[in-house]
């Protein structure tokens, strides 16, 4: 029997310390980025109430009218509401599909920097919906544990490339980051999805690592591997789904495959089916240098590129109109 390609990581050995399983973790990790970019982790000890509470306030926030949330709306990769038709990931990669079939709220790095460039363009207090204050508190609690997992995380792709241990977690000194809560109505709100119309299109993350957590539905995540084409994600209520974006694959000189992924559009059989997601996009420190690591680790040499002149040019690709 063959091991799947997308395996689930049980974390608990690894932040217990035990060095045998951290070796066999490690392997299964490389394995697994080097297929189809994505992992499931159980262990994590992130709290499910809370993943609960945050999707129960943030419905509370989307059913609201549309001149409610309006007070709210922002751009690509600001902080605040994206409302229906404001993104095309499929953008990103050439593909040209119709706006994504969801909504969202976006926050963001959440402390200034120093430096006054970098304040400029890459912070911003946070928009809380005054409508549902509860939210706040819940989301920075999930995101100090998000910002955990991540720096585990990074370790964890340190040791599976056979790399010091910091080689990734030493650019997280004053990370960015993202945070997406994607609402996925079903066709009572959207309307009928256009041909080619995905709730997300086609398209892979631009940053380091990607923490999701998931409901499970028809119009749900496919994930795209050489050996099967579009396929259903594993889905397990504990985990959480981890894929790599781009500059973690140019980090490893594409030994790991930026996983590209999808949200399919509300089913035919049910039209009326609800998703929501929590999507934290890891990033690092602004400036950091992203650099190939040679070969034999290494398999492409790509040009040396500054982190976030990378990350600003693709979320401009995606923002519609």
């Amino acid at each position: 029997m063959t091991e799947p390609r997308i395996p689930t990581i049980d974390l608990r050995p690894w932040l217990d310390g035990d060095p045998d399983a951290r070796a066999r973790i490690a392997r299964t990790v490389d394995e697994a980025l080097q297929t189809a970019g994505f992992l499931l982790v159980t262990g994590h000890g992130v709290d499910p109430a809370l993943r609960a509470r945050i999707r129960a306030a943030a419905r509370t926030f989307f059913t609201l009218p549309a001149e409610a949330k309006e007070r709210y709306a922002a751009k690509v990769g600001g902080r605040g509401w994206l409302g229906p038709g404001a993104e095309a990931n499929g953008y990103a990669e050439g593909t040209e599909t119709p706006p994504d079939l969801k909504e969202s709220l976006t926050f963001a790095t959440h402390e200034p920097f120093e430096d006054p460039i970098v304040n400029a363009e890459w912070y911003a207090p946070n928009v809380w919906p005054r409508e549902v204050p509860e939210l706040r508190v819940l989301c920075e609690e999930y995101l100090a544990r998000m910002g955990e997992l991540e720096n585990h995380l990074l370790a964890l792709l340190g040791e599976a490339l056979g790399l010091e241990g910091d080689f990734f977690t030493r650019h997280m000194t004053h990370p960015t980051y993202g945070f997406n809560i994607n609402w996925y109505p079903g066709t009572e709100v959207i309307g009928e999805p256009e041909p080619g119309q995905f709730r997300i299109g086609p398209h892979t993350d631009f940053g380091t690592v990607t923490i999701l957590d998931r409901q499970a539905g028809k119009g749900g995540l496919q994930v795209y591997t050489d050996d099967g084409g579009w396929e259903d994600a594993p889905y397990d209520p504990e985990a959480f789904t981890i894929n790599i974006g781009d500059l973690m694959a140019r980090w490893t000189g594409d030994r790991w495959r930026s996983g590209r992924h999808r949200v399919l559009p509300p089913p035919a059989d049910e039209p009326a089916e609800e998703l929501m997601s929590l999507v934290y996009f890891g990033e690092c420190t602004p400036g950091t240098i992203v650099e190939s690591v040679p070969a034999p680790v290494g398999r492409v040499a790509y040009e040396p590129v500054d982190s976030h002149v990378y990350l600003r040019e693709k979320l401009d690709s995606i923002t519609v109109g």
